[in-house]
């Protein structure tokens, strides 16, 4: 008797097969096809759920707001098609413990979730090209940088904005780095990564600075 799924089991089915086939053959995989295939899911599953590939491509964007928000920020926020915007991720108030939070979770996405660390880059690149992506992608991006910004303003930064744009700039070049540049063998490791960022965030907070 085949096993009958829920509507939201599908979609995640659908969405954690597309992430898979990004991480593994790139854009040039995704297909509703190879979806399918990579679910284990009758044919034609997946164009039920995202009739076109633009579809299927914000399905997989947004799977992967919903699982950075339910491992990074506020239970029970995650994202989601038409849903809610990501979690913010909450931070440490202290210099150290803000680059050992920022460390754990740099860490953690180039070497437990590389695979969806470099699914989210075909989805980066391909944002850059859709605007109804980049909107969902710059959210994301924002669900780091906005809390980052208040930490760092209360910890005494002069210019607030522009160092939270510094470390997600940095932490978004370590994910490439580890995913797909001359890192990728042998990413750092975590206290390797914390010392960086001790080395980042301590001059922001000891120095004036001009901007905003």
């Amino acid at each position: 008797m085949p096993r009958v799924t829920s509507p939201s089991s599908r979609r995640e089915s659908v969405a954690d097969g597309a992430l898979a086939l990004l991480a593994r053959e790139g854009l040039r995989g995704l297909t509703h096809r190879a979806v399918d295939a990579e679910a284990g899911l009758p044919a034609g599953a997946t164009s039920n759920v995202a009739r076109t590939r633009a579809a299927l491509l914000d399905l997989a964007l947004h799977r992967v707001v919903e699982l950075e928000s339910a491992e990074f920020g506020a239970p029970g926020a995650p994202g989601a098609p038409g849903g809610a915007d990501p979690a913010d991720i909450p931070l440490p108030g202290t210099p150290e413990g803000l680059a050992a939070a920022l460390a754990a979770i740099g860490h953690h996405l180039v070497t437990r979730r590389a695979a969806r660390t470099r699914a989210r880059m075909e989805l980066a690149l391909e944002a850059a090209r859709r605007p109804e992506l980049r909107a969902a992608y710059d959210r994301l991006g924002h669900s780091l940088r906005d809390p980052l910004r208040a930490v760092l303003a209360d910890l005494g930064s002069a210019a607030p904005e522009r160092h939270a744009r510094s470390l997600v700039m940095w932490l978004e070049g370590l994910q490439f780095y580890c995913s797909a540049g001359t890192g990728a063998a042998e990413p750092p490791a975590r206290a390797e990564i914390e010392a960086d960022l001790r080395e980042l965030i301590g001059p922001m907070l000891e120095t004036p600075s001009a901007g905003v």
